[in-house]
């Protein structure tokens, strides 16, 4: 397949990008996310060439992207007061509401389920991409299924030139991890995928919030997940990334050990940290002072261990704010869950 990218993002690109859309392709296009790989919602066949461009397993659902509120009831047949709450409040924005789906949605983009996730991305270019389309794109995060999200361009184009019709190269994003994922449809709306809208923020507008308790751990095998991001193994890089989690001197200071000991034994070593002046320069070192900051950079990051042929990598887990979950939740999956525990 020859694939078509599209470096502009004026009315005529983003227009062409809506054709192909209309003519059942595929197209991946940037969101303040994470890229995105868009079908027609309602067009199944459409859907079909998503998962075999991913290799994504046909049980993990897709996010219906639309470009404004008005649209939701395009999507959902219901919608409770706490999903009005949180469109108000916060859409556009980095967030995914659970609702009851309309008949016309597919099963294959709700794995069967009878709810589906509607998203209002904040990026202009997403939602001018979505209008030109004309109809709610379903769409996964624009790369091989697995492997770490991406958030620039140059990451979707590594993944999917050749598998997509088109990709849009629009701006990096900003926040670096997928949407939040709430279930709005029981009366206290549940957390299933954390982001940038956090826990706090829901609950300063609907008075309570939840997190399922499959968030770090994920779901069974034999259960079907009730978003994307909870059954199978996420954003893992080739290199084998562990995770160290304590207080910051605690875990530099294992990291260093462990980094000494693997180039005694001629492995190459990665470090994503939060602080500087630990390492040599050939590691990634991330420095900042939250978690919104390491979320901003992570994936590249990972992206990044592989470009440079990284074996193995450790990632300091050491802050403690509202992204922190957002946070554990990929860097735990991305990790096959190898995490080692240090003091405070």
């Amino acid at each position: 397949m020859k694939t078509l990218i599209i470096e502009k993002q004026d009315e005529k690109s983003l227009m062409a990008a809506g054709e192909i859309i209309k003519n059942g392709g595929i197209v991946a296009f940037p969101t303040e996310t994470v890229y995105g790989l868009g079908a027609n919602a309602y067009d199944e066949a459409a859907i079909k060439k998503i998962y075999k461009a991913k290799g994504r397993p046909s049980d993990n659902p897709l996010i219906v992207h639309i470009a404004s509120a008005e649209d939701v009831g395009k999507v959902a047949r219901e919608i409770p007061e706490n999903a009005k709450k949180l469109i108000e409040r916060f859409a556009p924005g980095p967030f995914t509401l659970i609702l009851k789906k309309q008949p016309s949605i597919p099963d294959i983009v709700t794995a069967g389920l009878d709810t589906v996730g509607v998203r209002i991305p904040k990026s202009t270019t997403a939602r001018a991409f979505i209008e030109a389309a004309g109809v709610p794109i379903a769409a996964p995060s624009a790369n091989i299924s697995g492997k770490p999200s991406p958030t620039k361009a140059e990451h979707a184009i590594a993944d999917l030139d050749g598998r997509a019709d088109a990709i849009i190269c629009g701006e990096n994003s900003d926040i670096g991890v997928e949407s939040t994922i709430i279930d709005v449809t029981g009366e206290i709306p549940v957390i299933l995928r954390p982001g940038g809208i956090t826990k706090e923020d829901i609950v300063e507008v609907c008075g309570a919030a939840e997190v399922s308790k499959n968030v770090l751990t994920g779901v069974k095998e034999t259960e079907t997940p009730r978003c994307p991001g909870m059954k199978y193994k996420h954003y893992s890089p080739d290199a084998e990334i562990t995770v160290v989690e304590g207080g910051r001197a605690q875990t530099a200071k294992k990291i260093k050990e462990l980094v000494a000991k693997d180039r005694e034994n001629g492995i190459k070593t990665g470090v994503l940290m939060a602080s500087s002046n630990q390492f040599e320069n050939d590691l990634y070192i991330f420095e900042g002072n939250s978690n919104g900051e390491l979320a901003a950079v992570l994936f590249g990051a990972l992206r990044e261990f592989d470009k440079n042929g990284i074996e193995k990598a450790y990632v300091q887990m050491c802050m403690k704010d509202e992204m922190e979950l957002a946070v554990k939740n990929r860097l735990y999956k991305s990790a096959g869950h190898k995490i080692i525990y240090v003091g405070e």
